[in-house]
């Protein structure tokens, strides 16, 4: 084999290393435990959300999911919907200060709520959405970090514990985090006022739907603007490595 050929392989074995590396890397990146609102979590009131747990590996399944929340600013109520093929389990804990909710002094929490496989599992390559109802959310915080242990059926355990830090980097396994928006009126958890007539009333249902469809369109328009930045960099990143390859084997074939 002449020196060429030689040179041409290894080249092409490093960008193939190369590749996989980027490919690898980038996947990982877009995927990991997530808590999404459906609709709005606004202060004070009550949500329903999703906790998404994709799985990231090739030869093993989920078969356990355990989802912590903080005690520092408590939940008086939190449900889960039953899944077919997963056991929900609630674990409450008692609070150094009572909670206060519609006037009755709430001596516990829930501090966990664990799903854990019961004829089904989150198999490669699939995701699963675990819902659950909040409330009533608390006034004195911007988000909730919810704290995450994935486990899977080889006794791997996976921890998406760690917390954001501003002006840092995404962490390798970061904690769910349920952003709170605004208190308001329709959100409280108690009726709203009533309206002077049913005209006035059909024209607040439609400024609040309105507010929802912005919140989603923002949102849905972050993550794409984060999707597309991912994407271009690892496309600068694969032209780099086949750029090094043209020109170490350019150099070979002009030395030879």
């Amino acid at each position: 084999m002449s020196v060429s050929r030689v040179s041409a392989t290894r080249v092409a074995l490093a960008g193939g290393i190369a590749l996989s590396s980027v490919m690898l890397l980038s996947g990982t990146a877009f995927a990991h435990v997530s808590v999404q609102p459906q609709g709005e979590a606004a202060k004070g009131g009550y949500a329903t959300v999703n906790i998404k747990v994709p799985n990231e590996r090739d030869n093993a399944s989920t078969v356990k999911l355990e989802v912590n929340f903080p005690l520092d600013h408590p939940l008086a109520s939190v449900m889960p919907q039953p899944i077919p093929g997963w056991k929900a389990e609630v674990t409450k804990s008692k609070l150094s200060k009572p909670l206060e909710l519609h006037g009755k002094k709430i001596n516990e929490a829930v501090s966990k709520v664990t799903w854990t496989a019961d004829g089904s599992k989150i198999g490669p390559g699939q995701f699963q959405q675990f819902p659950l109802s909040l409330g009533q959310l608390p006034e004195d915080t911007d988000e909730l970090v919810l704290k995450a242990i994935q486990t899977y059926d080889n006794k791997e355990v996976v921890r998406w514990i760690e917390e954001q830090k501003e002006g840092a980097e995404e962490p390798q396994n970061p904690a769910p985090v349920l952003k709170l928006s605004a208190a308001s009126a329709d959100h409280h958890g108690g009726a709203a006022a009533p309206s002077a007539s049913a005209s006035a009333g059909t024209d607040e249902k439609a400024g609040h739907h309105d507010k929802a469809a912005g919140h989603e369109e923002t949102a849905s328009a972050s993550s794409a603007t984060d999707t597309t930045a991912r994407v271009l960099g690892v496309v600068g990143i694969l032209a780099g490595v086949a750029g090094v390859a043209f020109g170490v084997l350019a150099g070979r074939r002009r030395s030879a």
